[in-house]
């Protein structure tokens, strides 16, 4: 009788913080037969050599999904529930069911397999820092092609993140759609008078 597998899944998301875009969650199961090198926190490494890692985890990996919450429903459900959602999504995305789901940091999503919290495990656990890669590589391609239609506001450099050249652009153009109505910065400038004389629709 041929024993299969114990399939183990990491999950991570990206774009908690950022005033724009939506959230971004990947789950991905690895090939323990198809070892992939260079494998971290997405955050710690440069942009060139997460873009290299994508394309091997797509190749390699035995599973993968991408899946993402609205800039509605995190303002609707706040942005911890819409990270758990799209992290929810993500699973059960997979081509195939695994039979563990190691999530990055303490909360986990609702899944049809066991989960399992890892802190910092983007760091530690292989297959959370292939989804947190792969995660980052898609959203940070979603915001340079929002950029291509609202360069007034940056995303393409900041991927919605609240710095100080984002902040401006938003009282100088106003809110968009794009952006996260629940966030104290959208919600100040709303709250300035700006929304329905400049506000900018798709």
């Amino acid at each position: 009788m041929q024993i299969q597998p114990f399939l183990i899944a990491g999950v991570d998301e990206v774009g908690r913080g950022p005033l724009a875009g939506p959230v971004v969650a990947a789950a991905v199961i690895l090939n323990p037969k198809r070892r992939i090198d260079g494998l971290l926190d997405s955050k710690l490494l440069d942009e060139a050599t997460r873009n290299v890692l994508d394309i091997r985890i797509r190749r390699h990996a035995l599973a993968f999904c991408i899946a993402q919450s609205s800039v509605e429903e995190i303002d609707a459900i706040n942005i911890l529930h819409a990270s758990m959602l799209a992290m929810k999504r993500a699973l059960a995305g997979l081509a195939m069911r695994p039979d563990l789901a190691l999530i990055d940091g303490n909360r986990c999503p609702q899944a049809d397999c066991a989960v399992q919290g890892v802190v910092k495990g983007d760091r530690h656990v292989q297959a959370i820092s292939a989804a947190s890669i792969i995660a980052k590589v898609s959203r940070d391609l979603m915001m340079r092609q929002l950029h291509e239609r609202y360069p007034q506001y940056g995303f393409a450099s900041h991927k919605g993140y609240p710095t100080a050249q984002h902040r401006r652009a938003i009282l100088d153009h106003g809110v968009t759609h794009l952006h996260r109505r629940s966030f104290r910065p959208v919600r100040e400038a709303l709250l300035a008078g700006n929304n329905e004389r400049t506000e900018v629709m798709g």
